[in-house]
Parts: C-alpha cells; sequence; structure tokens
C-alpha cells in the first residue's frame, strides 16, 4: 500500500487511519519528514507516494508530517540544500523576506483604518478611538496569530469588527476568568451576550458625551499598559 494519501493519526506512532477506516502502518523504507520546511515538502510529495498525516482539533488541521521513501527525502534535501546554498537563492530569499514584510506593513495600517471605521467615536473619544485601533491591530495582525484578521475568507472590514469584538471580550469583560459550564453551545452563548455588553459600551463613545473613565471598562482597558 504506497498511494498517496491523507491520513489520521493514531495512538500507536506507526499506525494510521485512513478515511475509509483501514489502519495503515508505512511500507519498508519509508520514514516521516516533519512539518516544517515547505518547500521539502511539496518536492517529496510530487516525486512520488506519501502519506501526509494530519490530525484535526476542533476546526482546525495540524500536520503531523508526511511520509515517503527514506530515499527519496534525503535525494531531495540534498538537492534543495545544494539550491540553497547559492548565492542566488540568498537574493531571492532577502527579496522574499522584503517584500512580505512590505505586505504585512501595509495590512497592518489598513487593518487599522478599518477598525477605527468601524469605531466612527465622535471627536470628544477621537484619542481613545486611536489608541483601542492600535492595540487591537497589535494584538491581531501578527502573522501566524490564528485571529480573525488573518483570515482572508471575510472582506477586512467584517475582520476589523470581530477582530474589536474580540479584543474587547479579554479586556473589558471577567470573560477569561468565567467558570463557564462544559454544555454544547454555552461558550457560545457567553460569547454572544458579551458581544452584546461590548457594543453597547462602543455606543456610548459614539456619543460627545464625556463620562467618568474610571467607570469605563474600556478607557480603562486603554490606559493599562500595552
Amino acid at each position: 500500500m504506497s498511494e498517496s494519501l491523507t491520513l489520521a493519526p493514531t495512538a500507536d506512532p506507526q499506525v494510521f487511519l485512513a478515511p475509509d477506516g483501514r489502519r495503515l502502518s508505512p511500507p519498508p523504507g519509508w520514514t516521516c519528514l516533519p512539518p516544517g520546511d515547505a518547500a521539502l515538502t511539496r518536492r517529496v510529495k510530487l516525486a512520488g507516494p506519501s502519506w501526509a498525516v494530519v490530525e484535526k482539533k476542533g476546526r482546525k488541521l495540524f500536520s503531523r508530517g508526511l511520509w515517503a521513501p527514506a530515499a527519496t527525502i534525503e535525494s531531495l534535501r540534498v538537492t534543495l540544500d545544494a539550491e540553497r546554498s547559492t548565492e542566488a537563492h540568498a537574493k531571492k530569499r532577502a527579496a522574499d523576506v522584503a517584500r512580505r514584510e512590505r505586505t504585512q506593513a501595509a495590512y497592518v495600517v489598513t487593518f487599522e483604518q478599518s477598525v477605527l471605521e468601524f469605531l466612527r467615536f465622535a471627536p470628544l473619544w477621537d484619542t481613545l478611538a486611536r489608541t483601542v485601533a492600535a492595540r487591537v491591530a497589535a494584538h491581531a495582525t501578527p502573522v501566524g496569530s490564528g485571529t480573525v484578521a488573518r483570515t482572508e475568507r471575510i472582506p477586512v472590514e467584517e475582520r476589523a469588527r470581530a477582530a474589536v469584538i474580540a479584543w474587547m471580550r479579554h479586556q473589558t469583560t471577567g470573560y477569561d476568568d468565567m467558570q463557564i459550564a462544559r454544555v454544547k453551545g454555552a461558550r457560545r452563548e457567553v460569547r454572544r451576550e458579551l458581544a452584546d455588553i461590548s457594543r453597547a459600551v462602543l455606543d456610548l463613545h459614539r456619543r460627545d458625551e464625556a463620562h467618568t473613565a474610571r467607570a469605563c471598562p474600556l478607557c480603562q482597558a486603554a490606559a493599562a499598559p500595552a
């Protein structure tokens, strides 16, 4: 059995579960290429039969490595290492890094502006709005953060709204210390209720009316050290 498959791990590190329920062990001479080197993984997949081991946790999928003939992995590793040692590769890598940094910097600016547009605080609260927007962007936009700001499935305006509510849930409510029953839908209901409260707090700052900062959870969160 050596076709290209996507399998799930089991308690036995040498046994994997196929989509059709079969329990499979790697053929003789195969080894596991750990996740982390995307270029090598792509080449091994294209070179012939392989098994991708993927574990699902909730809605997320996590790679547990790629099984393939050891000789194939080693041969491709040597070839790739030789390519990576050249000056041309170094220049290309530096250019790619610079391009990604420029793209990320531009996205942070765009995202922070989208947050400001969602907040649309009254002029009296302009400084607060800019502080909140900067805090939310700093938390939500880093590459690999796994936040809603990093998804491309929804427009940036929706990402900004969701990121503000998520940030407020952790910074202006007692959500992190709540004891929530392990009942299906309970956590979702708590989040919905807290989101309603957060939206009400935001609405207070869309009116050009002063209030006591000490009594406002958003003002207190913004005043705390970043």
